[in-house]
């Protein structure tokens, strides 16, 4: 996943386990136009707190990033760390120092190894290639059991620009967005107005539409570096509004099939839901009612024993907040109809339905028939393995 003026490197610095990929490094050669999406969770992560305040020149250069401690609820020791984290990356790299985003993911509560950044940042630099993208997705993974990498090339005024995503993120999974890193890399030349309000777009629309358990996290976030390397008529306010939309929706696509890796790849997960609520009076409601469904436990362990429970369904319903007309309620999964105006369709109906919950992907389709309200959220099953993980995930 070659873009344009990128360089990317990752090494096993032994952060927190020995021979381990844990630390990684994405390099423009030229400051990038830079936009940020970060988590809503009133305790921040340092780096968050960091990154935020330099984001507001809109320009980056460089991304440290580590997996194995978060530098979350470390006081001012875990600031000063962050900072001399960026410090050994600017300086290495001969940049200014405000240009370094650091980004960290692993256990809160815990100092970050210091001696194993020192001793390893040289090495990361000097390992700087076109070629290391794949690498770096490897080094974020905390209990991520796949690396989560997406592409797109797309042509703008004539000239090709190229986009590539990376993302960890298996638990404590929920917006507004949730234990989770993304860094998008792009060549197209871009304003930052353009730029985060494409972002925030598609955060809204993918990273925000998932859930796995509910938890949103102290450190995620989501950056996206634009180096205009692609040479493309700039994308800005006077830009074609065609020309805008082809970026806006292939930045939606790459972040949109990260989000769904993350559900797919949720801890303990077996199978990949879209809970689809239409027929809603607003759009909001229908959101709302969704996400109340994807949430619940009751509903996420029937997915798992591949039990068409659609009782547990309309009870999450019932608690959402949204008024609607429980007699006037269909549900199916994928295409086989289970409830018809708010009541049982039989048992043949429930054993099809019962069948389509053995496969891995499918859809819990909802119609309230009060309006014209439709909105999807993407959620996994909650198996025994989901407490095994995280029971002994310090450990």
């Amino acid at each position: 996943m070659v873009v344009k003026g990128f360089s990317t490197s990752a090494v096993a610095a032994g952060i927190r386990y020995a021979d381990r990929l844990d630390l990684g490094l994405i390099f423009s050669d030229t400051p990038a136009v830079t936009a940020g999406v970060f988590t809503t969770n009133q305790v921040k992560a340092a780096p968050v707190l960091l990154d935020i305040e330099r984001l507001k020149q809109g320009r980056a250069q460089a991304v440290l990033v580590n997996s194995g401690c978060a530098n979350a609820c470390t006081g001012e020791q875990g600031m000063e760390n962050a900072r001399m984290t960026s410090a050994l990356v600017s300086q290495a790299l001969g940049i200014q120092d405000n240009l370094v985003q650091i980004a960290s993911t692993g256990v809160i509560g815990e100092q970050l190894n210091m001696p194993a950044f020192t001793a390893s940042i040289d090495k990361l630099v000097a390992g700087l290639s076109p070629e290391g993208f794949d690498q770096v997705a490897r080094a974020i993974m905390t209990t991520d059991t796949v690396p989560k990498t997406s592409f797109r090339t797309i042509e703008l005024g004539g000239k090709e620009v190229n986009i590539a995503g990376m993302a960890k993120g298996s638990g404590m999974i929920m917006p507004n967005m949730a234990t989770m890193l993304a860094f998008v890399l792009t060549d197209v030349q871009i304003s930052f107005p353009e730029l985060h309000t494409s972002l925030v777009s598609g955060v809204k629309r993918t990273f925000n539409r998932i859930t796995v358990d509910g938890d949103t996290s102290t450190n995620d976030m989501v950056l996206v570096m634009a180096n205009g390397r692609a040479g493309n008529p700039w994308i800005d306010e006077d830009a074609p509004q065609k020309d805008r939309q082809v970026f806006t929706d292939a930045l939606e696509e790459v972040l949109r099939e990260l989000a769904l890796m993350i559900v797919a790849d949720g801890e303990g997960a077996t199978k990949t839901i879209t809970v689809r609520v239409c027929g809603a009076k607003e759009n909001e409601d229908a959101e709302r009612l969704a996400r109340t469904v994807a949430n619940s436990n009751l509903v996420k362990t029937a997915f798992f024993g591949e039990d068409a429970n659609w009782g547990r369904i309309i009870a999450a319903m019932g608690r959402s907040g949204v008024r609607f007309n429980p007699d006037h309620v269909d549900i199916a999964f994928n295409d086989v109809l289970i409830v018809k105006n708010g009541q049982s369709l039989g048992k043949e109906a429930e054993a099809a339905a019962s069948r389509v919950l053995k496969e891995k992907h499918f859809a819990v389709c909802i119609d309230l028939k009060d309006g014209a309200g439709c909105e999807e959220i993407y959620t996994c099953d909650f198996s025994m393995d989901y407490v095994k993980i995280n029971a002994n995930y310090r450990t």
